[in-house]
């Protein structure tokens, strides 16, 4: 699928199918009410618009800062990923779309430091439905079980780790189920660059950040048998967007940060990063607070409450106090959307969003 998003098909492989030409998008409103109301978010799109200037700014100011910190959490999970590998090649397989980019940087780090050219692979992946098991079945068609890692952008609460976790062990195969990440604030995987609650510039934007390419789609009527989830190639949105550059910005950075990730590299390998799943409490307890019985409703960490703010339809937002500087989008964003925001010292992430409940 060579013209299928904005990225160099050398760098991924979508194991996706084409539905640019189908009208699935609905609007923000009418999408939450749909979902809550017991339609599946994977039969529908959010409708894509053109990143508002102050959107592409907050996005610009935010790589700009933290360009070279995303570049050394992808190089300790590159290096984590190479160690486990036993001197073999990793497969990434990146969980589509926001694992993407982040599976091209891996890729892009393991290339620089350690001349390995690494497979990389898209997939879907959908909550409540599970895994891509025809796109599962190509890569294996091609490649060892034992070679395969499984990435995404960052960790809220760990859905998408349970997810994987029991979609994999249903198969056959013996597959590796750990999710690699640049962020895990929720403490869901070991295979991470970091455990800081940290705003990963991606977040910030839609398929303009993501090579063009919509969240992905299954619906009956419109995959079959044999054939992989679908997705959207959104190429009018073509002047708009920042995707390589993101990639380029970061990678760029690989030289200046390659000595201390090798620095850390034996420690961070050494380090217990066994999973403790405090994030998935954590979330449980905000959501008996208020009153929440779909713990979907409750997104945390900066990554995750940047999306609530921008594509969802946002009840209210927890901020831990003394973190303006890295916050100052969230309160930049609930103010342009009239969303309360509301301090609380005792949470394990820097900030929840809370997606209103239909009827509240």
């Amino acid at each position: 699928m060579s013209t299928f998003s904005s990225y160099d098909p050398a760098e991924v492989t979508w194991l996706l199918t084409d539905l640019s030409a189908v009208e699935l998008e609905v609007s923000t409103e009418d999408r939450e009410e749909l979902v809550q109301g017991g339609g599946h978010y994977s039969e529908m799109l959010p409708i894509e618009y053109r990143p508002a200037p102050k959107y592409l700014q907050l996005f610009h100011t935010t790589l700009d800062a933290c360009a070279e910190r995303l570049a050394e959490a992808v190089g300790l999970v590159g290096d984590l990923l190479l160690d486990e590998a036993g001197g073999g090649t990793p497969v990434l397989v990146s969980l589509a779309r926001a694992g993407t980019p982040v599976g091209i940087l891996l890729r892009r780090w393991l290339a620089f430091a350690h001349d390995i050219a690494a497979p990389h692979y898209a997939i879907s992946i959908i909550r409540g439905k599970g895994i891509d098991d025809v796109a599962i079945d190509h890569v294996l068609a091609r490649h060892p079980v034992s070679a395969v890692r499984f990435v995404d952008g960052w960790t809220g609460k760990g859905a998408i780790a349970r997810e994987l976790a029991e979609a994999l062990a249903a198969r056959p195969e013996n597959f590796d189920p750990r999710l690699a990440v640049l962020a895990d604030p929720g403490s869901c995987t070991d295979l991470y660059g970091t455990r800081d609650d940290f705003l990963i510039p991606s977040a910030c934007l839609n398929s303009t950040v993501s090579g063009l390419i919509s969240r992905t789609v299954l619906r009956d009527d419109l995959i079959g048998p044999g054939m992989f989830h679908g997705a959207k190639h959104y190429a009018d949105l073509a002047q708009d967007d920042v995707s390589n550059l993101f990639l380029d910005t970061v990678s760029a950075k690989f030289p200046v940060v390659a000595r201390s990730v090798a620095a850390q590299r034996a420690s961070h390998r050494a380090a217990d990063r066994s999973p403790t799943w405090t994030g998935w409490e954590a979330t449980r307890k905000i959501a008996d607070e208020h009153g929440i019985d779909n713990l979907n409703l409750v997104k945390p960490g900066v990554g995750e409450t940047t999306r609530v703010l921008l594509r969802r339809v946002p009840w209210q937002i927890l901020v831990t106090p003394g973190r303006e500087a890295e916050l100052a989008h969230i309160r930049l964003l609930a103010q342009d959307r009239d969303v309360p925001v509301y301090e609380r010292d005792d949470l394990s992430y820097s900030c929840m969003g809370l997606i209103r409940p239909v009827g509240r």
